[in-house]
Parts: structure tokens; sequence; C-alpha cells
């Protein structure tokens, strides 16, 4: 199979496949899923078809993402996606929490919801408090 794609798709492509590739390995350890790695290996090492020999280099005969690629702002998008995904998955178990604690009914979990989710992007964590023994 032959895919032909322009030098600002596959740059795209390379990032997808980064961040693909970090969501799925990047907490695992030493358990890491071998088959993400090498496409994103095989996707770099095509690099130089396209001019970018500056996205890659080799360390123990593997291809890799650069220092220049990784460095280059791809982990604040990821940190963006972090950062909201954290704010929603808290939201939604506040509330939940509130509903089966409270007196609240599960007509008001949205709103509960959607009311933290206000509080998060006014505040971030600021006036989060937890009861623990530190």
């Amino acid at each position: 199979m032959n895919i032909d794609f322009t030098s600002k798709q596959f740059r795209r492509l390379l990032d997808l496949a980064y961040i693909g590739n970090w969501v799925l390995n990047s907490a695992r350890g030493n358990d890491r899923i071998p088959d993400f790695d090498e496409v994103e290996s095989y996707l770099f090492s095509q690099c130089p078809k396209f001019g970018m020999n500056t996205l890659f280099e080799e360390a123990d005969g593997e291809i890799l993402p650069s220092k220049a690629f990784s460095e280059g702002g791809i982990h604040e998008a990821i940190m963006d996606y972090e950062d909201t995904v954290f704010f929603e998955i808290l939201a939604e178990e506040l509330a939940h929490r509130d509903i089966t604690e409270g007196t609240y009914d599960s007509d008001e979990l949205v709103p509960r919801r959607e009311a933290y989710i206000r509080e998060f992007e006014r505040n971030g964590v600021t006036n989060i408090s937890v009861d623990a023994d530190l």
C-alpha cells in the first residue's frame, strides 16, 4: 500500500502518532506496548523523505522522535488535554459523590458537574481541600 501525504499532512501524522503512543505507553513503565513504539519509529524513519531530518534521531539502532520534536510544543498539547480530562473527571466524580451522599437527586447531576467545572475554570485546584493524615 502506498499513501501520499503532503509535508504538512505528514507532520501532523507525526504529531498524532507521538501523542497516541504517549497516551498508550507513557505510564506503562517497562510494560510498554511495542507495536505502537514500532509504528512511531517507522513513521519517524520516513522524515528524510519530507526533509524533516531534525525531527528524528537514532539511538541504539532505533529511530526515535528527536529532542527538537519532543520539546517543540507537543507536550503542551498533551498537558492541555490532561488538564481538561483531569478537571472533567474530578467534576463528574464530585457531582456523583454529592448526589450519592447528599439529598440531591439524579436530575441535579449535570448542573452540579457544570458548577464544578465553572469553579475549576475560575480557580483551578486552589479551593479544593482534602482532609488527609499526612
